[in-house]
C-alpha cells in the first residue's frame, strides 16, 4: 500500500488543479454572459455575481474582504485573491506545493506543465493579460488543465497513486457540476418545475451548457432549444457525459474499488458503502423524481453533502487509520480544505 500522505498529497493535487479549472469556467462564462445583457448598472452586476460567491461557500469570507463589493472585485476574489483558498491563484499555489511534495511519484512532463501554469498565473504581466483578454486567459488555464489530464492519462503508471488521483479529481469534479447547477436553482420552484421559462432563463441554462463544455451534446441530444429541465437531467444523470454528476460518480467509485481490489455489489470500507449508494441512487433516478422529491436546489445539497462524505471516508481508511496505528502526528491540511468544499445549506 502506497504511503498515505504520498496518497493524500496526489488526491488534492488532483482536487485543486480540478477546481481551478471549474473556476476559470465558471468566471469565463458568466462574464461574456454579461456582454450579451449589456448591462453597466453595478447593482445588476454584482446581483449576477453573487450566487456564484455563494455556490462556492464564500460568501460571508467575500463580504468580510470586500465590504463595498461591485462585480470587478467579485472577479479578483475569483480569479486572483490569494487569500481566498478557492481562488484559481490559491488552487494552484496549492496544487504546485502537493505535486512538489511527491516529485518523485510524478513524470517530469507532469511536474513542469504544473509549474508551467503556476508561473503564467504569478506572471509579472498576468493582470495585464487578463485586463486585456479574460476569454484568452481563461483558455489559457483550462487548456493547461486539459493538458495535465491528458499527459497523466499518457504518463503516470496507472497505478495506486493514479486511482488516488482518479478519486480526487472526480469527487471535486462531481462537486464543481452540482455548483455550477446551484448558480441558478431559482428559476426552479421548491419542487418540481416551472410552468414556464423566461427568455432570460434560457439563455442562462445555455451558459451554464458552455460552461460545462455540454452545449454540444446537449444538441446532439435534445437539439438546440434549450429547456432547463433537460440541462439539469444531462447535468445530473447522464451516464455518458464526463462532467455529470453519475459519470463523476461511477468513476470515483470505481477509483475506490481498485485501490482496495474489492468487486461491485460489495464493498469493503465506509467510502465504498457511500460510493456504492450515492451511485444506485444516480442510476435509477430520473430527474423529474429528483425534482419533484426533493427540488433542485435542496438535491443539490445533498449530493455536495454525499461527496463530500465519501471524501471524509475515504480519509479515515486511507489517512487518518494509517498514520494512527503508526503514532504519527495527523495532516491538519484536510479539515481546512474539507471546509471549502462544503457550505451551509440555504432554504
Amino acid at each position: 500500500m502506497m504511503l498515505s500522505r504520498v496518497a493524500y498529497a496526489l488526491y488534492w493535487m488532483s482536487r485543486y488543479l480540478e477546481r481551478a479549472e471549474n473556476t476559470a469556467r465558471l468566471v469565463d462564462v458568466n462574464s461574456q454572459l454579461l456582454l450579451d445583457f449589456r448591462t453597466s448598472d453595478e447593482s445588476q452586476l454584482l446581483d449576477h455575481w453573487l450566487p456564484i460567491v455563494e455556490s462556492t461557500g464564500d460568501r460571508d469570507r467575500f463580504l468580510g474582504s470586500y465590504p463595498g463589493a461591485t462585480g470587478r472585485d467579485v472577479v479578483e476574489f475569483l480569479v486572483f485573491d490569494a487569500e481566498n483558498r478557492n481562488s484559481i491563484v490559491a488552487t494552484v499555489i496549492q496544487a504546485r506545493e502537493n505535486a512538489r511534495t511527491v516529485r518523485d511519484q510524478l513524470t517530469a512532463e507532469l511536474w513542469e506543465e504544473i509549474n508551467r501554469l503556476y508561473l503564467f498565473l504569478h506572471a509579472q504581466d498576468a493582470r495585464g493579460r487578463f485586463d486585456e483578454s479574460p476569454v484568452e486567459f481563461f483558455a489559457e488555464v483550462k487548456n493547461a488543465s486539459l493538458l495535465l489530464t491528458g499527459l497523466g492519462h499518457a504518463t503516470v503508471m496507472h497505478g495506486e497513486g493514479w486511482q488516488f488521483m482518479e478519486l480526487g479529481r472526480f469527487i471535486e469534479r462531481g462537486d464543481q457540476t452540482t455548483r455550477i447547477l446551484d448558480v441558478l436553482h431559482a428559476a426552479f420552484p421548491p419542487r418540481g418545475v416551472p410552468a414556464r421559462w423566461s427568455e432570460q432563463d434560457v439563455v442562462e441554462w445555455t451558459a451554464m451548457l458552455h460552461s460545462c463544455s455540454a452545449w454540444d451534446t446537449y444538441k446532439s441530444l435534445h437539439g438546440a432549444s434549450v429547456e432547463p429541465t433537460r440541462v439539469v437531467g444531462l447535468l445530473l444523470l447522464n451516464e455518458d457525459f464526463p462532467r455529470s454528476l453519475r459519470f463523476c460518480a461511477e468513476e470515483l467509485d470505481a477509483a475506490l474499488r481498485r485501490i482496495s481490489g474489492v468487486g461491485p455489489r460489495r464493498f469493503a470500507n465506509t467510502a465504498e458503502q457511500r460510493s456504492g449508494r450515492l451511485l444506485a441512487e444516480l442510476r435509477f433516478a430520473t430527474v423529474e423524481d429528483l425534482l419533484e422529491e426533493h427540488g433542485l436546489h435542496r438535491y443539490l445539497d445533498r449530493a455536495q453533502s454525499a461527496l463530500a462524505s465519501i471524501a471524509d471516508a475515504a480519509y479515515d481508511v486511507y489517512v487518518r487509520e494509517s498514520h494512527l496505528a503508526r503514532g504519527d502526528t495527523l495532516p491538519v491540511t484536510h479539515q481546512a480544505a474539507q471546509q471549502q468544499v462544503r457550505r451551509d445549506p440555504r432554504p
